[in-house]
């Protein structure tokens, strides 16, 4: 009895899994979150920045990259969390509107880790130039981009151009 209770529960089991499996692969695709979207782009924006003899920097949109995908999470910048040095990239549309700002750690100070013998500590480098990048989610509304340098005396524009 008990061999043939188990040779009839056996195909069951494997009857209702095999729904299972099929009734998933419907439900996903009619989802369409899971689905990446065909028009779904990430725009990768890439820069240098070099600092002169005066001490003022110079920054250049070395390449724009736009590639398919959907960026899981965008990030949040609050501008006032800045500190001195750091940069404030705003990408806006033609009419000046800014539609995403983002927050860059100073890219000519940046803050390494230093391990001695018994302890970790950070230490800043300073670099006569260096290289950052920005991605957003690729919007036809986005035409310019604008850098401006946090600085003790406030926030300064360093670079502007029309993408």
């Amino acid at each position: 009895m008990k061999n043939l209770i188990i040779l009839l529960t056996i195909p069951i089991y494997f009857s209702f899994n095999f729904l299972k499996l099929k009734g998933l692969g419907e439900d996903r695709q009619n989802e369409p979150n899971l689905a990446l979207n065909k028009n779904s782009q990430i725009v990768y924006l890439f820069f240098k920045v070099e600092k002169n003899n005066s001490g003022s920097e110079k920054i250049t949109l070395q390449e724009k990259k736009i590639t398919d995908g959907k960026l899981k999470s965008i990030p949040i910048s609050d501008e006032n969390k800045g500190q001195n040095g750091d940069f404030i990239v705003s990408l806006a549309s033609t009419n000046g509107k800014e539609i995403i700002k983002e927050i860059v750690e100073d890219p000519l100070n940046p803050s390494r880790e230093v391990y001695n013998r018994e302890e970790i500590s950070r230490a800043k480098i300073s670099l006569q130039n260096a290289e950052f990048s920005v991605r957003y989610s690729h919007s036809a509304e986005i035409q310019m981009v604008k850098i401006e340098k946090i600085s003790e005396t406030g926030k300064q524009v360093i670079f502007t151009q029309k993408l």
